[in-house]
């Protein structure tokens, strides 16, 4: 299902802007090594239609998904059966509350990336808008 809000803004001009009612959900992880369940994690995002962006190599492992509810707790849910190690659920799926407006480049495309730097995660979720979200999720920042 899908909810379709058209949001107008008035500035100098007059737009509209469309946006779709998606969910996101964080997990942290001791760690992500194991390619053999990174491939089951991109077959579920393949399968699901969800974005989904690692960091893996070594600790922490974080996940993020972003896409239709049910998509997004389906792959949390193949996330929990692969039992990684220290698996901590520390977003749970909910409605997407963005801090600013997404950058172009961070359109929801469905299917797994990864990287293997804490800070360039942290810029792919700030080009996202929910990079303060993430922070607060993670513990690097505290209830303002």
């Amino acid at each position: 299902m899908h909810f379709h809000i058209c949001v107008s803004h008035s500035l100098t001009t007059n737009y509209q802007t469309s946006l779709f009612f998606m969910f996101n959900a964080l997990i942290r992880t001791h760690h992500i090594t194991s390619r053999k369940k990174v491939t089951k994690l991109k077959q579920a995002a393949d399968a699901t239609q969800v974005f989904a962006l690692l960091r893996s190599g070594s600790s922490p492992g974080i996940m993020y998904v972003e896409g239709e509810e049910k998509g997004v707790r389906h792959w949390v849910d193949t996330v929990h059966n692969l039992r990684y190690k220290d698996y901590q659920l520390v977003a749970r799926p909910a409605a997407i509350q963005h801090e600013n407006q997404p950058t172009k480049d961070s359109e929801v495309r469905p299917g797994l990336y990864e990287t293997e730097t804490v800070s360039d995660f942290g810029k792919q979720l700030q080009d996202r808008g929910v990079y303060a979200w993430w922070r607060k999720a993670m513990g690097y920042a505290k209830d303002e």
